[in-house]
């Protein structure tokens, strides 16, 4: 896996994108259909996004710093 799988998923996403844009029905809520689908397909991939490049590359060794090492647990 890496992260050229991103760029791929936003090419789909901008696809579904385009593709709700066209079949949204005419009438008084067609701005807000396309701008709730748009927003939607927007949050989505935002979220799977940093959550799968966070997943590419996590953190080593964590640390906690409620524990004291050394003299100062003495």
């Amino acid at each position: 896996m890496s992260g050229f799988l991103v760029f791929i998923m936003a090419i789909v996403a901008l696809g579904a994108g385009l593709l709700g844009w066209n079949l949204t029905p005419k009438g008084m809520n067609q701005t807000m259909i396309r701008s709730s689908i748009l927003l939607t397909l927007t949050c989505c991939y935002l979220m799977w996004a940093i959550t799968y490049m966070a997943q590419l590359h996590p953190l080593m060794a964590p640390r906690r710093s409620d524990i004291r090492s050394g003299r100062e647990a003495m």
